[in-house]
């Protein structure tokens, strides 16, 4: 399965989108998301207003884009290409699990989660981020499986999964997240045990 390279002008401006978020995300970790302007987003980051502009709505949008991955087209390509032809849905999505869903993903999530406790003007935000990744997942398996399964059931299925998610972001699950510190997250359950737990309910139902 091959994917379409992004020429260098898309490569560039995924950098600057990404760059612009996590600047905006840093400033509202520190300070607060009224403690700062899309100026100082930018002065932060090295690009101007109109640049923020041409990537983002507000700073709102960029604070909760910084939980977008950032990986390179040839990651995806190499997940695509080693896959082998008997692998189920589920394989695939595993595979995903391992490169979208970062240390880093999962503790910036767990902030903006907390964050939308004191500013609600995120909550929108962050539902088009997770919503970003079931849709990453969707196609991924619209490309290995379009003529095995019908889209309907790759829908269902990947919309399960990223639903899995939620209670890791929201606390009401207590999750000791890659990277964590246990003493953190005292009694929680390793994030790869609480995987096996979803995969294992997806796999054989609930």
């Amino acid at each position: 399965m091959k994917l379409n390279k992004p020429n260098l002008r898309d490569l560039k401006k995924e950098a600057t989108a990404h760059a612009l978020a996590e600047a905006a995300f840093e400033l509202a970790m520190e300070r607060g998301l009224n403690g700062f302007v899309v100026e100082d987003v930018v002065q932060r980051a090295g690009y101007s207003r109109r640049t923020f502009a041409n990537h983002f709505s507000c700073k709102e949008e960029a604070v909760a884009g910084a939980a977008i991955p950032f990986h390179g087209v040839d990651e995806a390509a190499e997940l695509l290409e080693r896959m082998p032809v008997s692998a189920l849905p589920l394989d695939a999505l595993f595979q995903f699990t391992k490169l979208q869903l970062t240390a880093e993903y999962f503790r910036k999530m767990r902030k903006l989660v907390s964050l939308t406790q004191e500013y609600p003007t995120l909550v929108p935000y962050i539902l088009s981020v997770h919503y970003k990744l079931q849709v990453g997942a969707q196609e991924m398996l619209n490309l290995l499986f379009h003529d095995r399964y019908t889209t309907e059931y790759t829908r269902l299925l990947t919309s399960a999964f990223t639903g899995a998610l939620l209670p890791m972001f929201d606390g009401s699950m207590n999750v000791l997240l890659p990277g964590q510190p246990p003493e953190e997250a005292s009694g929680a359950i390793a994030f790869d045990a609480y995987m096996d737990t979803v995969f294992g309910y997806l796999r054989n139902g609930f």
